[in-house]
């Protein structure tokens, strides 16, 4: 067979499909595969470059394959969707991918080590307790304002509720057991969560990179542990505002015929990551209002011109930006060049 130097390979749970091409840039191999023969067949074939989508999977097949000699390049999946030619089967994405990856412009997304995976896993999971606790203690509220027992927002007011709708001796049999079944829900998913954060925090203190994220206001050991994991190479982007955009926390961009037209942030990128931003952006204003914090005249100008929403995204932004020079560069966050800025102004 002639010289393979490019293949793109559209993968699923038990079928993937190949589409290769030589050094002339002529499809030499189109091949559909079953999953238990993947891995036989890119052990006769001498070592290539093999594009994938960065999907779910996509990462165990590029460290198998890479042990095999193989170069792998993951890419977005949207990034590849423009070199998808008319119609959509499995033969067409997999030719899309090979011819995508050949582009100097695209953007490739770093392998991740089994480590970091299971590290990643940590943070997925224990977001979605939160999300459960959230729900269980809205559930709670909610149920026992019918029975007219109402307590404040917070998870702080929860287990005192949970008292007083034991103690509420009116309260019918039934209800009380569906209580008591809540209240216990919620026990073990406080005490699990409570559990993750404290291995989330030992991940956190022995990561330097986290640790120099956590010093800039706003972002916590969570935000600084998920932007750690979500971004290993930093260097893929060419600048801050470049990884801003990439978390979705720039506007959407629909300008023609040299008339500007900018509406809400894409929100595109990672979900989890651009949350945790906005929420510690969101805490800073907050304490900035309330007079516990000094601002720097950046924030404080942007403050008397936008709503509060609007300008925790902007600082969102610029956090973004910080976050991104720090993990290219090494350094330690400046906390003296904002009050600096602050002397300055005054």
């Amino acid at each position: 067979m002639t010289q393979v130097i490019r293949i793109g390979m559209d993968t699923s749970k038990q079928v993937f499909q190949l589409h290769g091409v030589d050094a002339s840039e002529q499809p030499v191999l189109r091949k559909r595969l079953r999953r238990s023969q993947v891995e036989g067949f890119f052990c006769r074939l001498a070592p290539t470059v093999v594009g994938m989508e960065a999907c779910g999977g996509s990462h165990h097949w590029a460290r198998m394959l890479g042990a095999l000699g193989h170069e792998v390049r993951l890419m977005p999946p949207q990034y590849v969707k423009a070199y998808l030619k008319r119609g959509k089967n499995d033969a067409a994405d997999a030719e899309a991918l090979c011819e995508a990856m050949s582009r100097p412009s695209m953007r490739f997304v770093t392998v991740k080590t089994e480590a970091e995976q299971a590290a990643l896993m940590l943070v997925g999971v224990r977001e979605q307790l939160v999300r459960r606790r959230t729900q269980l203690s809205n559930m709670i509220r909610g149920y026992a304002a019918e029975f007219g027992l109402v307590a404040a927002r917070g998870l702080c007011r929860v287990e005192p509720l949970l008292a007083r709708i034991e103690a509420h001796e009116e309260l019918p049999a039934q209800a009380r057991a569906l209580f008591a079944e809540l209240g216990a829900a919620y026990a073990a998913v406080q005490d699990r969560a409570a559990a993750l954060d404290a291995e989330l925090k030992v991940w956190h203190r022995q990561s330097a990179p986290s640790q120099r994220l956590a010093q800039i206001p706003g972002i916590g050991p969570v935000c600084a542990v998920t932007l750690t994991l979500k971004v290993p190479d930093p260097h893929v982007f060419a600048s801050g505002r470049q990884f801003a955009a990439w978390l979705g926390l720039t506007p959407k961009d629909h300008s023609t015929a040299g008339r500007q037209r900018l509406g809400v942030i894409t929100r595109a990128g990672d979900e989890a990551a651009r949350s945790l931003l906005v929420n510690g952006a969101t805490a800073v204003i907050q304490q900035v209002r309330r007079g516990r914090r000094q601002p720097s005249p950046w924030l404080e100008s942007l403050l008397q011109r936008k709503e509060p929403k609007e300008a925790a995204v902007a600082l969102a932004n610029k956090m973004a930006r910080i976050a991104w020079k720090l993990m290219v560069s090494g350094e330690a966050y400046n906390s003296g060049l904002a009050a600096g800025e602050r002397r300055t102004a005054a």
